[in-house]
């Protein structure tokens, strides 16, 4: 019976820290600057230049490669997860510019 309540426990646990990925925004955009624990960008027009603020617990990927922020560079285009309040970003996922 204890083994059960503890996994039921676990179980409510993972759902509740599992909750902002389950109910996420996501946008893309244009690199702007990417340091300081903030990314700044634009949409993919090059408008409406805004700012989010990065955690440490940020997942931040470069071309599927695990990325620090520092490494994502102007020019370059990102997908953003953030929560459905979009006060916490949950995900980065960052794509180098490639030249044609």
């Amino acid at each position: 019976m204890r083994l059960i309540l503890l996994g039921l426990g676990a179980l409510g646990l993972l759902l509740m820290v599992g909750q902002p990925v389950l109910s996420a925004a996501v946008h893309e955009g244009i690199v702007v600057s990417a340091k300081d624990d903030k990314l700044t960008m634009t949409d993919m027009n090059g408008k409406n230049e805004h700012s989010h603020n990065v955690s440490r617990y940020t997942l931040i990927t470069l071309d599927g490669e695990k990325a620090k922020l520092d490494d994502l560079k102007k020019g370059y285009t990102v997908k953003v997860t953030t929560s459905i309040d979009e006060k916490d970003v949950i995900k980065i996922e960052a794509k180098a510019k490639h030249e044609k």
